[in-house]
Order: C-alpha cells, then structure tokens, then sequence
C-alpha cells in the first residue's frame, strides 16, 4: 500500500526563504510543501484546506477565527518560523485543540550583535553626521561622541541572546549589569546580575531589552521607569515594541533623560514595518514622531534577518511541523498556561 504524502502549507514565505523551502523538500520528497506569499489571515486561510499542518510567520495577529476554521479542516498543527507567540490567543489555541511550536534558538548572533550594531551608531551619533552630509555640512562639531567602554550596560533579559549580547559588551570593555527573573548559573558566578529593576536602573548608563512580551513586561519602560534611570541614559529594544510606552520614551527624549534610542520593535510596528509607505500618509504619530529625530534610531524588525537565522527558521519550523504530523509531539512545542 502507498504511503500517503504528508502536505503541509506555509504562508507568509518571502522570496529570501524560498531557497531554504527547497532545499528542505528535496531532502524531504514524502512530504509535499505548498507556498503561499500571503499571510495567514481570515481571508488566506482556506488555502490549508486539505492539508496536515501550517507553517507561519508574521507580525499581524492570528485571529481565533483562523484557528477555528483550521481545526474546522482538521488541522491542529502550527509551527511559527520565530520566537515569539504573543500574537496567538491562548484560549483559542485550547479551545481548537492546536499544538503550537516555535523556533526558541535561530541566531541568538544575528540580534545580539544588531542590538550593539545600534547603540554604537547611537553612541557616535552616525544618524545625525548622515543628515549634516546630505546638507554637504562636513564639520564635527557639536556632535560629540560616546565610548561604549566607558558605558554601564544593563542587559534586562539573560536568555540566549542577552548571554550573547553581555559577550560582545564585554569584549568591548563595557562594565554588564544584569536582570532577570531566572539567573544563569555562569552568569551568577560573575556576579553580573543586580536584585532589581531599581537597581538596574540606578546604575546604568544603556537599557537593553532582551526579553518576551507578557501582559506583566507590557510597558515595562514606562514613565516611572524612566524616572528612574540616570540622566542621558540609551535605551536600546530588539525584542518587542509593546515593552516600551511610546508616549513616555518621547516625554524622556523631550526632557533630556534618555538621550538616544534604537528600536528595532514598535508598538503599532505592523502599520509600517515591511511596507512601502512612499507617498502614503499612516496614523501613527508616535512613529513620526520618534522618526524624526536625530537622536533616535528606527530599523524594520531586522534585527533578526541574516543568512543564518532566516534558514534556521525555515528548516526548523518545517522540521517540528512535520514532527507534529508523524508524532504528535515536537521538542519545540509552546505550552500556553
């Protein structure tokens, strides 16, 4: 008797990833691999009719409506080419009985060493020599810059790619304070990590956040936050946007106590982000705001977007797909309490 063909459907595939699809198909010719450009939406989801589990990423939700229908296919597989599942509803992953996975690991390099990429280019103020260029105003001052290892970088977050991020700023000769919640048992023993967010606070002269997005870290930089922290601090965010309100971060830039900001992630990211905006107006004026200074620096949720980690995305989440499908299980399977 023939053995039935395994089909799984991935949506939102870039032309990037089209290469690691194929290379994963011929090394896997039982399963068939269908690709669609398009996102996984209310109004793309009836592509999967017919096939056994989804791959996805994006930054727009996963509406319960899709789940629904998918469960209403008989599809109860969905693995995420990235990290993050803030954008499931918990309850309609139960409710529709899915098993969700992700990929935990892809490059803890690509964002760690982007994350630093960016707080040198704040702390020797390329943004704003780039517009004195295009103005042809070639001469230095009062553009003074920074040494990063005269910096005391407070690294909220010790999971793979804040470890990776306190070896760069250690390499650069930087003083690392750390905070979470679970210590690292190497970095315990350097004695790296402080007791609170207060503390943190207190001392350090660049907030770098490398931590997930839970209803508890929503607004974690907040404006009592700020308050805290030393006058002409650097913030620094390539995880989520919502970590940050937007609102108080531009009340800290008016007022001279953070001094500089590179974000990679933003609240309403999904209005821009991926999108050609030429000539088109947005309603985000956090956005136009903070975009407009010298002082701030925006990039695309890229910090991510390497060779390496954009292969490792493909072919891991297609490998815990395929788990799912043969198994029922897969090691990279996100429990929603």
């Amino acid at each position: 008797m023939e053995a039935k063909v395994m089909k799984i459907i991935a949506y939102g595939i870039r032309e990037d990833e089209k290469p690691y699809v194929a290379e994963w198909q011929e090394q896997h010719p039982d399963v068939q691999v269908k690709i669609v450009e398009e996102l996984l939406l209310d109004s793309t989801v009836d592509q999967a009719e017919g096939f056994d589990g989804v791959v996805a990423y994006q930054q727009a939700p996963y509406t319960d409506n899709v789940l629904k229908t998918l469960a209403g296919y008989g599809i109860h597989y969905l693995s995420l080419r990235n990290v993050g599942v803030d954008n499931l509803n918990p309850v309609a992953v139960k409710e529709n009985d899915f098993k969700i996975t992700n990929v935990p690991v892809y490059s803890p390099a690509a964002i760690a060493e982007f994350s630093v990429t960016q707080l040198m280019n704040l702390l020797r103020r390329t943004k704003e020599y780039f517009r004195k260029f295009d103005r042809r105003d070639y001469r230095w001052a009062p553009e003074i810059s920074q040494e990063l290892n005269q910096q005391v970088v407070g690294v909220i977050g010790t999971g793979h790619i804040g470890q990776v991020a306190i070896d760069i700023y250690k390499g650069f000769g930087a003083k690392v304070i750390a905070y979470d919640k679970f210590h690292n048992p190497e970095l315990e023993k350097e004695g790296l990590y402080v007791d609170s967010l207060d503390e943190l606070f207190a001392q350090a002269t660049v907030v770098t956040l490398h931590i997930p997005l839970f209803p508890e870290t929503e607004n974690m930089l907040n404006k009592e936050a700020f308050d805290k922290m030393n006058d002409g601090v650097f913030i620094v965010n390539a995880s989520r946007g919502p970590l940050i309100d937007e609102k108080a971060l531009i009340d800290a830039l008016d007022s001279g106590k953070v001094a500089g900001a590179a974000l990679d992630v933003l609240v309403d990211e999904t209005k821009v982000f991926n999108h050609n905006m030429a000539g088109k107006n947005m309603d985000y004026p956090e956005f136009w705001n903070l975009e407009s200074r010298g002082n701030v620096l925006i990039s695309p949720h890229t910090a991510f977007y390497t060779n390496v980690a954009v292969e490792n995305m493909v072919k891991q989440s297609l490998d815990a797909n395929l788990s799912l499908i043969q198994t029922g299980a897969s090691d990279h399977e996100v429990k929603f309490n």
